[in-house]
């Protein structure tokens, strides 16, 4: 049986000196150290063996397997450093090709008019203020001058979380940032409640509405709120920032016009439009031949309002307006459905 071994050894040994490609390599280790070749066979004849001859065989056998294995790595290293090698003498590489264009990732549409708006706001001195997108009722809507069943809800369908023994204060996802104010007034009041700090700041966030999705709804969308308190704060103040506002992100000919209009939560209110920077002034389908494009609303903070976050409305008076990123970014590329924005649909993302 050592003889045996030695022959399989010696044989195996041979033929793998000659192998010089893969291809040969993996037939050699299935004919040598496979299930089915000699050498194992011997393991598997190991039964037949008397006692004082299976330790001598069994480490003889161990031997050859791991002296045939040891080999058959190094043949492998070999062959693929002669493959290596000959690849690099033969094959050409061309270095004056121009290397492959590197895709750069980039924000998302809604992302870049967000921050678009954000930096104007900022450059006029509102600080960004975040606030939570599941609320209370309470504060998304009682706390801005919408009481229980008040038709003005009807506005803005909402999403309800399920939680028992809510009442009149059930928990939604926020239809708007408005709630966001009465936080930031209650928090900046809570400073110094006598004397409470003004205030100027911006609230950015998604906003969620239960509305049939069509190419001018969709139930979730971002929203950016301002707001300033403060005393002395008038209605000509309201006006000198947003046309400021309106020029500095549609461009300095930009005109203005404000539109009488009803919100709960402001008192007087009214819609704000650009002149159609596409044809104008002078009609078309983008401004529905208006001559004039709806791009926020706004208006004097009202008195509840002012109360309910902690600001005496005897003394202080404030302002504050609510706009679509989305809807803004539509106007300006003529973008004619707000679906785009939340299909991921590389056609589109990849314009901007």
């Amino acid at each position: 049986m050592l003889d045996r071994l030695n022959e399989i050894e010696k044989a195996a040994l041979e033929s793998l000196a000659s192998i010089t490609d893969q291809a040969a390599l993996d037939a050699w280790r299935i004919a040598n150290v496979g299930r089915s070749s000699p050498l194992m066979q011997v393991f598997a004849g190991f039964g037949k063996l008397s006692k004082e001859e299976r330790p001598v065989v069994g480490a003889a056998a161990n031997r050859v397997k791991a002296a045939l294995e040891s080999a058959l790595e190094e043949r492998t290293q070999a062959v693929k450093n002669a493959a290596l090698a000959k690849s690099l003498e033969e094959e050409k590489l061309d270095v004056t090709l121009p290397g492959r264009e590197v895709n750069i990732g980039r924000l998302h549409p809604s992302n870049q008019q967000l921050r678009r708006v954000l930096a104007i706001l900022a450059e006029m001195g509102f600080q960004v203020y975040t606030s939570r997108e599941v609320e209370t009722d309470e504060m998304n809507f009682q706390m801005l001058n919408f009481p229980p069943h008040h038709p003005a809800r009807e506005m803005q369908d909402s999403f309800y979380v399920e939680a028992e023994g809510r009442e009149d204060n059930p928990i939604l996802m926020r239809t708007h940032t408005s709630p966001g104010q009465i936080r930031a007034m209650r928090e900046a009041s809570a400073i110094n409640p006598q004397n409470p700090p003004p205030i100027r700041i911006a609230l950015p966030g998604m906003c969620y509405r239960y509305e049939q999705i069509t190419a001018r709804s969709e139930i979730q969308f971002n929203q950016v709120e301002g707001l300033a308190v403060g005393e002395g704060i008038t209605f000509a103040d309201l006006k000198g920032t947003l046309t400021d506002f309106a020029r500095r992100m549609f461009g300095q000919d930009a005109r203005v016009r404000f539109r009488a209009s009803y919100f709960p939560f402001t008192e007087p209110s009214a819609e704000v439009d650009v002149e159609c920077f596409v044809c104008g002034g002078k009609g078309c389908q983008v401004c529905k031949n208006s001559g004039w494009l709806e791009i926020l609303g706004c208006g004097m903070v009202h008195p509840n309002v002012l109360q309910n976050g902690g600001y005496d409305p005897k003394r202080y008076t404030g302002f504050a307006f609510g706009m679509g990123p989305e809807r803004q970014l539509m106007l300006r590329n003529k973008i004619n459905d707000i679906r785009y924005f939340w299909g991921n649909d590389v056609r589109f993302l990849e314009q901007f």
